[in-house]
């Protein structure tokens, strides 16, 4: 008999890659998921063939329920997405991400599954780990404010010395500087202490920028790959803030629904939380003329903004160590590589660019500065 699963917030863009990579796996697969306007347009959800499909808010107790019914494994995926969003519409992202998991737990513990994998976000860290000239790691490092008006965009020791990022390992201490940071640490944890008293398998991955075919492009608070690639299909350059040096981990989507499968059937993955990046870090610039090459037009340049966003981080790119030691998980897809198939997905799909209306948002707020 195969092991029913779970996809909370499985319409989406990740979810749907899980559905199939699990599909593929043999497992038989459920999706549970409210199809947000902001992210699904008011289109209904496009799964593989052969997956179950409830429309349903994740904090409905009823609706959870209902999904729930013959389930022996969960991905929890549903969240309300976007660093910058979530620090003003701040009700909407803690009642989705912390009061949503808090149903999903309750159900749970009235309908007992065997393992849940949530998935958590690199955004906990708030900046990565650094070094100095002599070897120190620092792993409390955060900005001040006074040099980051003054356009000094990379952190420094209290006395000024440089610092340089370097991989970023699950023992670094989260630094939370958004509250869609704050409330996925709050989903990580809630289901990790969950787990452990109701003797439930729980793994928590942490997932960097997620790229690829198939994202929400009209979306402005989605990965900026796909903002990127809005923009450039419009005519438009793309928008960066600060000064485009500051560097990130680009993970394909393809790899992350595989280390979803890995970590709902891997015996040592119970209990852990694990870094699911490519292991690389780029810096922000260069991705941006990569997929400008990639859509064949290399002459143009991004609009570097020279202003900060609350919320934001200057560098973290993912150690993989043990995701691989763990998961076995090995990225198979790297970004150099894949950008050619999503600048072809990008022109098939077309896309609305939303991404000035979401500086304005910020800046009449006064979030940019």
């Amino acid at each position: 008999m195969k092991d029913i699963v779970l996809i909370t917030g499985g319409g989406g863009f990740i979810g749907r890659h899980v559905a199939s990579e699990l599909l593929d796996n043999g497992f038989e697969v459920r999706v549970f998921d409210s199809l947000v306007d902001q992210v699904h347009g008011g289109q209904p959800a496009v799964l593989p063939d052969g997956v179950a499909f409830t429309r349903g808010d994740i904090r409905d107790p009823d609706a959870v329920r209902r999904a729930l019914n013959g389930v022996s494994l969960v991905v929890h995926l549903a969240a309300e997405v976007g660093v910058g969003q979530s620090m003003y519409e701040i009700e909407r992202y803690v009642g989705a991400n912390d009061y949503g998991t808090a149903v999903l737990l309750q159900e749970i513990a009235a309908q007992p599954v065997r393992r849940i994998v949530v998935a958590s976000s690199m955004s906990v860290y708030g900046e990565g780990l650094y070094r100095n000239a002599a070897g120190r790691v620092y792993d409390d490092v955060r900005r001040e404010r006074s040099r980051i008006e003054a356009r000094l965009w990379d952190p420094a020791t209290p006395d000024g010395e440089p610092l340089l990022p370097i991989a970023t390992t699950e023992d670094k201490p989260v630094e939370l500087a958004s509250i869609y940071a704050l409330t996925k640490f709050a989903q990580e944890r809630a289901v990790l202490i969950f787990a452990e008293a109701y003797g439930i398998d729980a793994v928590a991955l942490r997932l960097f920028n997620v790229f690829g075919p198939g994202q929400a492009l009209s979306n402005p608070y989605t990965g900026v790959l796909a903002n990127f690639a809005a923009r450039l299909i419009n005519g438009e350059p793309p928008l960066i803030f600060e000064d485009g040096a500051q560097r990130r981990d680009f993970v394909h989507v393809q790899d992350v629904a595989r280390a979803f499968s890995l970590a709902l059937r891997k015996p040592e993955a119970r209990g852990n939380v694990i870094n699911i990046g490519s292991g690389r870090a780029y810096t922000i610039s260069s991705v941006a003329r990569l997929l400008a090459e990639a859509m064949d037009m290399p002459d143009v340049e991004p609009e570097i903004l020279g202003k900060a966003r609350a919320g934001d981080i200057r560098h973290c790119f993912a150690d993989i160590s043990r995701a691989r030691a763990l998961l076995d998980f090995e990225p198979a897809y790297l970004l150099e590589d894949s950008l050619v198939e999503l600048a072809e997905w990008v022109r098939r799909s077309g896309a609305v660019d939303r991404g000035a209306e979401m500086k304005r948002h910020l800046e009449e707020r006064g979030l940019v500065s």
